[in-house]
């Protein structure tokens, strides 16, 4: 066996596993730094991609996310595992996004001016995803903050109904009663015929 073949073993064999969330939580609760910076670098792009859908302020989602894992940086401690620990950084998330929100007035609508296609070719299925992609966000920018976050959370975070009762605080049959609201209104605003998205 080669060194570097040996080297790579020993590498590989010495290797931790990673820590699951509930361990980083309690790790951060103790002020582990290192836990702190690996539970960041998890829920940064989950947050900064649901607070954009929820804020829909390029400009406030990095101070929103940034007081977010502060909250959670300084109540790691007090986390009894109650909930899924996503559960619970989303819902600081979520009451974060509803303050800053409330300080803002809403913003101009989407001229989209600031939106560049790519013109590299791709496959068929890629240019039909994005076009899905893009017609879903803009029929999105129609809906309600709640609906919005509704929607975020079951199609692009895989929450169920529950989850998102937690994350939001209100009941399981009010989030139901929103997506059914929010799906109505996503039909509607939709170009086109369902059979052109399938």
């Amino acid at each position: 066996m080669s060194w570097s073949a040996r080297l790579t073993r020993l590498r590989v064999g010495a290797a931790r596993p990673i820590a699951s969330e509930n361990e980083l939580i309690a790790r951060v609760g103790a002020k582990d730094l290192q836990a702190f910076e690996k539970l960041y670098r998890i829920y940064q792009p989950r947050l900064a991609r649901f607070l954009i859908n929820l804020l829909q302020r390029p400009q406030l989602v990095e101070e929103v996310l940034d007081d977010t894992m502060m909250v959670v940086w300084q109540t790691a401690d007090r986390f009894r595992g109650a909930s899924k620990p996503s559960t619970w950084i989303f819902a600081i998330a979520y009451r974060k996004a509803l303050k800053a929100r409330s300080r803002w007035p809403d913003p101009l609508p989407d001229d989209g001016l600031d939106v560049q296609v790519s013109n590299d070719p791709g496959p068929d299925a890629e240019l039909h995803h994005q076009r899905l992609g893009e017609a879903l966000r803009e029929a999105m920018t129609g809906l309600s903050s709640e609906h919005r976050a509704v929607v975020d959370l079951t199609y692009f975070h895989g929450m169920g109904y529950r989850e998102i009762a937690d994350v939001v605080g209100c009941p399981v049959d009010t989030v139901k009663t929103r997506m059914f609201h929010a799906r109505r209104r996503l039909k509607q605003a939709m170009p086109g015929d369902l059979s052109d998205w399938l």
